[in-house]
């Protein structure tokens, strides 16, 4: 992680001191000045001196005994604040967790951030894996049902500037073609939900459809996961897939019919 140059009209200060938090969420728990500095590209004495910021201002914490940072409690009123007063969290909450509940499985509701997708909440039931995914976390647009869902209002050369080429692939499973997710997203539009079996993690699947608002875009997706073969192969019309088929699609309408669609 490399602090990019400063435009016109931002403020270096700041950018230095988003970089150092974002250090701090970059997977390990927590982290000594060297492997801030290490990961913003900034000077030692300079990280020491923004993390000695942070500290005073409740943003990062220090152990005690090891000195080492971690992101403090003091962020938590600011992320909750964020997240609560989001349009898709607030329309999409109640019914995820009825969701969850009656399927058993992982329900999650995300939206797109750039090249990437974006979670916003996630309910674990009795039948789903324990899961990592948390409000804030981020997953790759191609790998996962929800992201093809997010990918279905982009067209497919602003689909290939925004993704470049070859796609990464997480798993021997993953779609690493444009032509390939293509056709995929083609799919999604006609049926109106997406199907992911292990391209992201191995021995999890998932099935997503789309969330618009009151004009008619795309503005999230939600989906269903947990164990592969928890969503058979969906050739039995009226088996297991199907049925969960409809559970995702009616709550994605009624989380859009909540946000203003028609």
């Amino acid at each position: 992680m490399t602090t990019r140059g400063t435009d016109a009209g931002t403020n270096q200060s700041v950018e230095r001191a988003v970089s150092v938090l974002r250090a701090l969420d970059s997977g390990r728990p927590e982290l000594r000045v060297s492997d801030v500095a290490e990961l913003t590209g900034l000077g030692s004495s300079t990280t020491s001196r923004l993390l000695s910021t942070l500290e005073r201002l409740d943003m990062v914490e220090r152990d005690p005994v090891s000195n080492l940072y971690r992101l403090s409690l003091g962020l938590l009123p600011l992320a909750a604040t964020a997240v609560n007063r989001h349009p898709v969290h607030r329309a999409a909450r109640m019914v995820l967790q009825g969701l969850a509940t009656r399927t058993g499985l992982g329900a999650n509701v995300a939206v797109r951030r750039g090249a990437e997708l974006m979670f916003l909440c996630n309910f674990e039931g009795t039948r789903a894996p324990k899961s990592y995914t948390q409000a804030g976390h981020t997953a790759p647009l191609h790998a996962t049902s929800i992201g093809k869902c997010l990918l279905t209002g982009l067209p497919p050369a602003e689909r290939r500037t925004l993704l470049g080429d070859p796609l990464d692939a997480h798993t021997e499973y993953t779609t690493t073609s444009h032509d390939l997710l293509d056709a995929e997203i083609d799919t999604v539009r006609r049926t109106g939900y997406a199907v992911e079996a292990e391209e992201r993690a191995l021995g999890r699947a998932s099935l997503a459809a789309p969330v618009r608002d009151a004009s008619g875009e795309i503005v999230a997706a939600i989906s269903l996961w947990g164990p592969t073969s928890v969503f058979g192969d969906g050739s039995d019309p009226e088996g297991q897939r199907l049925a969960l088929v409809r559970e995702v699609i009616e709550a994605a309408d009624a989380i859009s019919q909540a946000l203003g669609a028609l």
